[in-house]
């Protein structure tokens, strides 16, 4: 959820349903699965680019995001300091180069991390972008009245120097690995930089006219109009430090309606759909108009347990749950295929991933028996009942999704094959992703089960989600799970910078997950996009689609 990631959610598709903040935090091995079609009959110019996206944005201000789409436009008006390419390689975005002990720019220690910013980098106003922007925004994320998403990784932060306008030395509480990725990098929760001459004078950044039209930007493109309930329009910022977009117009449209998504892909009204579902993929496949892509990512689809409300909160339940769950059916059903029968949060994508680790198989009539051990036994319609009261689930999930509907009724005939009753209930994505102060049905843990799907970076660091201090509004904890076992492996996994002993930490955190049941794991996807075929160099990294989006150009007529 990129979040929920927390700003994800993931980001259409169940992933897109519960898309929250966005981004882990360390990409290893990007497999690019092309599957484009031969160029089409049609043609377009670069006067205008037009982009389905699933869910429609509730704020353009990059720290206020909360789902992969605002993040999406973040990525395109804002800058970061620390990006990464397709081959999930570092690289310099506002900064000049990136950070190392060998450069200097880590300190021995690993406390002191020190940035070059561009001296050619300007807001669309003019005004030169300086480490007094890095620094205010830095002061945005930790003021407690504003709304962000995730803190994590600002709060390690003990105190930043600005020696001069192009140099910002950041000093560590202690060593912190996902650094680089979490401060205004691809972390699972991405933030970029804000104009401190704009935005300084707010009190908090929440309710601000800037957060629905962003006067002043500073990434390859400009905000142009905001018609709600129909589409953005971005323009291109011809002062871009990285050169002037080849594209002169974007124009982005909420299509929360896959069918209407991939009808107007084929009539080439839209020329780009952001994150495809696998039936999507499917219907789409031999028309020579549309070209796919599909990309690793680093994102999983869950039902998440609320642990903290009761009958989930006995691992028991839940460990029945995970049992009468058929991942491979969900895979076949709902992915065509298209996907990995999932077991914890970090997949295949990641060095961290255990190949070990194995989810538990689909067996109803084990988790009857996990069941009835724990006290519970079927009632005269085979709900299972204790102490007189139904084993009755709230299931949670968003609207528009054909997905997501299909997974939950079958979901539901799973579960009530193991004796557990579902009530499914749906809800506007603004109201079922919103933050836990602002009503939010997950993050505020109003809800038993939800269908829920997060994006995270290019680290395993997993923390954000999983530690008992992360519990909303304090992070990503969506489940509520609390475990002084999950809280000691995650502090073992940030405590050093040496990858092994980090791998051993995840094998670890992995592994409480299987045995604790906080979630249940349905499979991991590939991030997938249909675009026209004239469309050059649109190369997404697996947690940036708009990384080098003043490269996109249509291919001149033929």
């Amino acid at each position: 959820m990129k979040s929920p990631s927390p700003r994800a959610a993931e980001r259409s598709s169940l992933t897109a349903c519960i898309m929250t903040i966005r981004r882990l935090t360390a990409i290893l091995a990007l497999a690019v699965l092309a599957s484009c079609t031969k160029a089409g009959t049609r043609t377009f110019s670069n006067d205008s680019l037009t982009i389905s996206i699933p869910i429609a944005p509730t704020t353009l201000n990059p720290i206020l995001a909360n789902t992969t789409m605002e993040a999406f436009f973040g990525d395109l008006m804002f800058p970061k300091l620390i990006g990464v390419n397709p081959q999930h390689q570092h690289i310099p975005w506002l900064a000049t180069e990136v950070p190392s002990v060998q450069n200097g720019g880590i300190s021995a220690d690993g406390k002191t991390i020190t940035y070059h910013l561009r001296t050619n980098a300007k807001w669309s106003d003019g005004v030169q972008v300086t480490s007094e922007d890095v620094k205010f925004s830095y002061e945005a994320m930790m003021n407690s009245k504003n709304n962000v998403t995730s803190r994590h990784g600002f709060d390690m932060v003990a105190s930043i120097d600005t020696p001069d306008a192009h140099t910002v030395v950041v000093h560590l509480k202690k060593i912190f690995p996902p650094f680089l990725d979490a401060f205004f990098g691809e972390s699972d929760s991405p933030v970029a930089i804000l104009p401190a001459h704009v935005l300084s004078k707010y009190p908090n950044l929440n309710q601000v006219p800037f957060d629905s039209e962003p006067s002043v930007s500073c990434g390859p493109y400009k905000f142009g109009e905001w018609v709600r309930g129909d589409h953005i329009t971005l323009v291109a910022n011809p002062d871009y430090y990285l050169g002037a977009p080849k594209i002169a117009k974007l124009v982005v449209k909420p299509i929360s309606d896959t069918n209407t998504a991939v009808a107007q892909m084929r009539t080439g009204e839209v020329q780009m759909i952001l994150e495809i579902t696998g039936p999507q993929s499917h219907e789409m496949q031999g028309d020579k108009n549309i070209a796919q892509i599909a990309v690793d990512s680093p994102e999983y689809d869950a039902v998440m347990l609320n642990t903290q409300r009761a009958p989930l909160n006995d691992r028991q339940v839940r460990l029945a749950l995970s049992y009468a769950t058929d991942r491979a059916r969900l895979v076949r059903d709902e992915q065509f295929g298209q996907a990995t029968v999932g077991v914890g949060d970090l997949s295949p994508f990641y060095w961290a991933f255990d190949p070990a680790l194995h989810a538990p198989p689909y067996d109803p009539a084990k988790a009857k028996q996990i069941l009835e051990a724990d006290g519970w036994s079927p009632g005269p319609d085979g709900i299972m009942r204790k102490n007189g009261k139904k084993l009755s689930l709230l299931f949670v999930y968003g609207q528009g999704s054909d997905i997501a509907r299909n997974v939950v009724v079958e979901v539901q005939q799973m579960w009530k094959n193991a004796g557990v009753e579902l009530q499914a209930k749906t809800f506007p994505y603004a109201q079922l992703l919103a933050g836990a102060g602002e009503g939010g049905i997950i993050y505020g843990g109003k809800y038993d089960a939800a269908l829920y799907a997060w994006q995270s970076g290019v680290d395993p660091d997993d923390s954000t989600q999983w530690m008992s201090s992360a519990i909303p509004p304090a992070g990503n904890n969506a489940a509520r799970y609390v475990s002084a076992a999950m809280d000691a492996a995650q502090k073992q996994a940030l405590s050093t910078y040496d990858q092994t002993k980090r791998k051993a930490a995840y094998a670890k955190i992995e592994k409480l997950l299987v045995d604790d049941v906080p979630a249940v794991f349905i499979y991991y996807r590939k991030e997938r996009y249909a675009y026209a075929p004239s469309l050059q160099n649109f190369h997404p990294n697996g947690v940036d689609e708009a990384w080098n989006a003043q490269d996109w150009t249509f291919a001149s007529s033929r």
